[in-house]
């Protein structure tokens, strides 16, 4: 622990203790309690770290009067201290554990009318019940009572503590009639702990001494589920739903013989609340039954046969409402149970069935059933909720095995279709079906966007394919219709893409269609809401990065050029969508054209009048455009573009004159000074690419920004590439060397080392964190310090003819700055000249600091290489790793705002309302 923390902590106590003391924001107490926490997992013992504590305890549990968050912080607090037998010990001897969690003594206060106490005293105990000694507490103090009682209370909060709290109780030491030592049997301690989940609880074990607590507590809290579970009046469905919470979590956690036990102490109350259909209570009594059914398979056990007989009987529930939650809360629990399972997906395809008129279930629904889902369905708020229950869980029944469905995939696909036709006005595709009913979903947009979804998932189902046209058809009605709002229009698009994806073979698309899809999207590219424009032009660009799809035997393209003729249709509407007033339109038509581009990239085409024209366009918006989004996307365009060069093409020389290369520069000067991080980030990414693409297969590279790569074994293979620069012996030297200075003085005419200096020195700490890393590389690669002295003097001088300019201005001062800086430190210490004609005098940095002051300075160049030695460069990189956590969000922080708050607080030159500014995390 912190020796200043441990100064600290008593002045804090003594504040916290005092009466109407401030503190500097709500949740400070929690920080602390946090770090308190930590303490007790590190140290064990929360006293010997801090021995304070103690008194203040005593101190404030004493005091009724203080704030009500104080006292409940002092309960938790006590608990924690107690989760070790001699913390426990100590508050007994002090007397302060029995006033703590003496709950007469703060009913007597008023004060447990305030929740914050009563979870206070919750999670006090619950951070106490570590050890058989808590246990033995717990019972005799009789808490288990009040603790029932809290199961039901008026806060969700303190509800929802108790019912974790009663869990916890019962799984403490469920294990303590076992065999073994210690109350645990060996081998189920070993299979338990095989098939445990992230809900299963820690507890200790407890001894054999501890048994008689323990059945007492099993007993009370076993009668109490048994007799709260069955509402008296219809008022009390409240108080039902938190005992069937408590029990899903109690049968998800504990095992055999106490999960037997637990079951069939409720069992018959489970089921005498089953028969008298409370609607309410369907899903949480599923959440019960469910719990039981997968704690079965995660211990490997057969299915109780009392759950599933419960299963059943809420899979055959005579309320249609109710079996449509109960049949899709089963489907979305993924069990592999085939008859509860075909039930299920029976009773969410019946409405369907019911309302297109489609035989989509076999002979197992009764007239009755069908009867009574037909009135449920003439409720037209009720018809539209239970159709969109079914159709959000078609994705389930588009997985399920094919023994367990009763109609093909392929006619599921069809019911949807007839759906999404009634829901455009379309009568004529119900005809078989209930008149009565598809009214109801006649222009309902919730209906529209669930089958919409719907469709797009059975996409990838077995035997659908043959429905392509059919879906195609219907998905270009609706992006036709103009009643159709942006929500349905864009899930109409994602729809067809995801078809598109499948259905790689478009040759039963007739042109016909073709044509009527490049009509709708030159349409809706015009349209007057945004968000269409936006649909469309993101439609356009993931239509395009859609691959192979054949159009005819033998003939392989993107589905862009298959079905809209490729860029001679998509390019003018992104050119138009550039221009768009609003940004989000902008962004998405900068992002489509990358996506649309790619494949011409890939391939090396000409440059074309239209390119240069689109990449002009793209340059004044990263320049000019008032929105990020947009700028954004321009960067992550030539990112995307200069990805695909470089990986499918060999690498341009220096004095490269492609549209790409001259365009470079400027994005890499532009995006550096943007005003949007991300903007910033983007655009180091892409000096990256370019660093990467300089120093392919040099020996010291290491791509992705590693400030610490390994360096290869000596004995590694290496390519000639990578031989002919690097090696240092004989004639090559030279060569190295000189290819060295040209690739270093390449990056310097693109702007690349521009940029990294200016991310450097930015105040956004993603962007000076990326651009560290970067200069750490490409100082370890043009002079490292693995070098001989002899050979890094030799190296240096070389590579110091290389110079970048420094601007008067701008991020240019802060760099002069650090170098005058370094430069006079260097000067303090040491007496030592160097040669001019080597490196850059450092007397040239010392002008450039004391130049820097003035509003306009000349540029002064300066060696790259003493640049990148003179920055502190790790220093800095070990600064910028840490996140501002590390100042601000600490135990000592915390303390010193405390302390702080409560100094202004009692300072009589502060006036009422002002402010006292403090950096608590």
């Amino acid at each position: 622990m912190d020796r200043e923390c441990v100064s600290l902590l008593p002045r804090v106590c003594e504040v916290l203790a005092a009466s109407g003391s401030s503190l500097p924001d709500d949740t400070s107490l929690e920080k602390l309690l946090d770090w308190f926490t930590a303490l007790t997992k590190a140290e064990g013992s929360l006293l010997e770290a801090c021995p304070c504590l103690l008194g203040f305890i005593s101190t404030v549990v004493h005091n009724t009067a203080l704030d009500p968050s104080i006292l409940s912080f002092t309960l938790k607090l006590a608990g924690l201290v107690a989760v070790t037998e001699d913390g426990f010990k100590a508050l007994q001897e002090c007397s302060v554990l029995d006033l703590v969690f003496n709950l007469q003594r703060w009913q007597e206060a008023g004060l447990w009318e305030d929740p914050c106490i009563r979870i206070g005293w919750i999670q006090g105990l619950r951070a106490m019940l570590q050890h058989p000694k808590a246990l033995s507490f717990f019972v005799q103090a009789d808490f288990i009572q009040p603790l029932l009682q809290l199961q039901t209370d008026t806060s969700l909060f303190v509800a929802s503590a108790a019912n974790q709290m009663l869990a916890y109780v019962l799984v403490f030491c469920q294990s303590v009639s076992s065999v073994g030592c210690n109350g645990v049997d060996k081998k189920e301690d070993e299979d338990r702990s095989s098939h445990a989940t992230t809900t299963d609880l820690e507890y200790p074990a407890v001894p054999m001494e501890t048994n008689q607590d323990y059945t007492a507590v099993v007993t009370a809290i076993l009668e109490y589920l048994k007799k709260s579970l069955v509402p008296k009046e219809n008022t009390q469905l409240h108080q039902s739903v938190q005992i069937l919470k408590v029990l899903a979590l109690l049968l998800a956690q504990t095992r055999p013989p106490l999960w037997d036990k637990l079951l069939q102490t409720v069992v018959d109350s489970v089921e005498e609340l089953l028969t008298a259909d409370y609607s309410q209570l369907t899903l949480p009594l599923m959440d019960v039954i469910l719990a039981a059914y997968s704690s079965c398979s995660a211990d490997h056990r057969l299915p109780d046969q009392r759950v599933s007989r419960l299963l059943s009987f809420m899979l055959n529930i005579k309320k249609p409402a109710d079996l449509i939650q109960a049949a899709a809360a089963f489907l979305r629990r993924g069990h592999h149970d085939r008859v509860h399972t075909a039930q299920s997906v029976r009773a969410l395809l019946l409405p369907l069935d019911i309302i297109t008129g489609l035989s989509l279930l076999d002979t197992n629904i009764t007239d009755k059933e069908r009867f009574s889902m037909v009135e449920q369905l003439k409720s037209k708020t009720s018809c539209i909720s239970v159709i969109c229950v079914c159709l959000t869980n078609t994705p389930q029944i588009s997985l399920t095995a094919a023994d367990c469905l009763p109609c093909p995939p392929a006619l599921t696909v069809t019911a949807v279709l007839s759906l999404l036709r009634l829901c455009g006005g379309d009568s004529s595709s119900s005809s078989a079906g209930c008149s009565q009913v598809y009214t109801n979903v006649i222009g309902s947009g919730k209906v529209q966007k669930c089958a919409l979804e719907a469709l797009a998932a059975l996409s990838g189902s077995p035997g659908v394919k043959v429905k392509l046209p059919e879906v195609f058809t219907l998905l270009i009605q609706y992006l036709d219709n103009p009643d159709s709002d942006p929500t349905v229009l864009h899930k109409s698009y994602q729809a067809l893409v995801k078809w598109m994806t499948v259905c790689t073979d478009l040759s039963s698309i007739t042109d016909h269609q073709k044509q009527d899809l490049v009509k709708v999207v030159r349409k809706r590219a015009c349209d007057m809401r945004w968000e269409v424009r936006d649909s469309t032009v993101e439609f356009l660009g993931h239509l395009a990065g859609v691959n192979a799809c054949q159009t005819s035997p033998g003939e392989v393209t993107d589905a862009s050029e298959a079905l809209l003729g490729g860029c001679c249709c998509t390019t003018p509407l992104f050119k138009e969508a550039l221009q768009d007033p609003e940004s989000y339109v902008r962004a998405s038509a900068v992002s489509a054209l990358a996506q649309t581009l790619a494949q011409s990239w890939q391939q090396g085409a000409a440059e074309t009048q239209e390119q240069t024209e689109i990449v002009n366009r793209l340059l004044e918006i990263l320049s000019e455009d008032t929105e990020g989004f947009a700028r954004r996307a321009v960067v992550r365009y030539f990112i995307a573009w200069f990805s695909s060069r470089s990986s499918h093409s060999s690498p341009s020389p220096p004095t490269s004159s492609s549209l790409l290369m001259q365009s470079v520069r400027s994005v890499l000067s532009q995006g550096s000074a943007d005003l949007d991080w991300e903007v910033k980030v983007h655009t180091l990414e892409l000096a990256e690419l370019l660093l990467d693409e300089a120093f392919s297969g040099h020996w010291g590279y290491v791509k992705g920004s590693d400030p610490h790569p390994v360096q290869p074994h000596p004995y590694a293979v290496i390519s000639d590439q990578a031989y002919a620069l690097h090696t240092h012996t004989g004639t090559h030297k030279e060569d190295v060397d000189s290819d060295l200075v040209g690739v270093l003085n390449s990056l310097v005419e693109r702007g690349v080392i521009s940029a990294l200096l200016s991310g450097l020195v930015d105040c956004d700490r993603p962007v000076a964190l990326k651009a560290c890393r970067l200069l750490v590389t490409l100082r370890q690669t043009v002079c490292p310090r693995s070098l001989g002295a002899l050979d890094a003097t030799a190296a240096m001088a070389t590579v110091a003819r290389v110079t970048c300019e420094l601007p008067g201005r701008g991020w240019a001062l802060e760099i002069r700055k650090i170098l005058a800086m370094r430069s006079q430190a260097k000067e303090a210490d040491e007496e030592k000249s160097y040669n001019r004609a080597d490196v850059v005098v450092s007397d040239d940095c010392g002008e450039a600091g004391e130049e820097a002051v003035g509003a306009e300075c000349h540029t002064l160049p300066v060696s790259v290489c003493q640049v990148l030695r003179s920055l502190d460069l790790d220093e800095r990189l070990d600064i910028l790793t840490q996140s501002s956590d590390h100042v601000h969000n600490s135990p000592l922080s915390l303390l010193q705002d405390i302390l702080t708050a409560s100094a202004a607080h009692t300072r009589p030159n502060v006036q009422p309302g002002q402010e006292v500014i403090v950096d608590c995390y």
